[in-house]
């Protein structure tokens, strides 16, 4: 699934890297982590799944940082 949404795994991704922001929280990337399928990941995936309702649920759109 997260390979077919974008948003959703950008989001992840910043959970992840928000929670878990160095060695000393886990010593796996956020690609390694997805991976594996660790419970950080899920943990990840989780929150941002979360996030989506509840954006959804005010009847926004999560959208992509511009780089």
């Amino acid at each position: 699934m997260m390979q077919h949404d974008p948003r959703l795994r950008a989001a992840a991704r910043a959970i992840y890297d928000a929670c878990y922001p160095s060695d000393e929280w886990t010593p796996l990337s956020f690609i390694e982590a997805e991976k594996y399928a660790t419970v950080q990941y899920r943990q990840a995936v989780d929150g941002a799944r979360a996030a989506r309702a509840c954006f959804a649920s005010m009847g926004e759109q999560l959208t992509l940082p511009v780089a």
